[in-house]
């Protein structure tokens, strides 16, 4: 074959426009002992080539899946969330106390005496914070008798 033309051709295949005959071609030129020096290192490309096409495809590949166990997994724990629920919702009784309507909280029949049991809680609650204060009143003197031993 002529050596301008099979660089011709190569130029067309490494640009993707060669035809199938034109490859045909050019593998037949680097599979012979003709080629020519300058050319020499495209020869193990098309001797790949033609050695890759023979090779036929085996697969090993486990095609078993985990998938069915996964899918199954889920839908058992759907199902007993489902079930969980359903029961809770059923069984669930909310603390309800005595109605309101029904239950005497403090309510009197006459203003009169619902303000004496308002000055008597008033009352006690003003006793337990005046001995409340007469504590803080401690803490003053403490304060008083640091200040005097330790000065600053």
């Amino acid at each position: 074959m002529e050596l301008a033309k099979i660089e011709q051709l190569l130029e067309k295949y490494f640009e993707g426009e060669t035809t199938i005959a034109e490859e045909i071609q050019l593998k037949q030129y680097f599979s012979s002992d003709k080629v020519a020096a300058h050319l020499e290192h495209y020869k193990p490309l098309f001797g790949f080539l033609i050695t890759e096409k023979e090779k036929q495809f085996t697969p090993s590949l486990s095609l078993k899946t985990k998938k069915r166990f996964t899918v199954a997994r889920i839908g058992i724990a759907a199902s007993l969330l489902f079930l969980i629920g359903t029961v809770t919702y059923f069984n669930y009784k909310p603390y309800n106390p005595t109605p309101v309507a029904n239950a005497k909280l403090g309510s009197f029949e006459s203003p009169e005496e619902a303000f004496k049991e308002t000055q008597k809680a008033l009352a006690l609650l003003s006793e337990k914070v005046n001995i409340g204060m007469e504590s803080v009143s401690y803490i003053n003197e403490y304060e008083n008798s640091k200040k005097l031993i330790f000065k600053k």
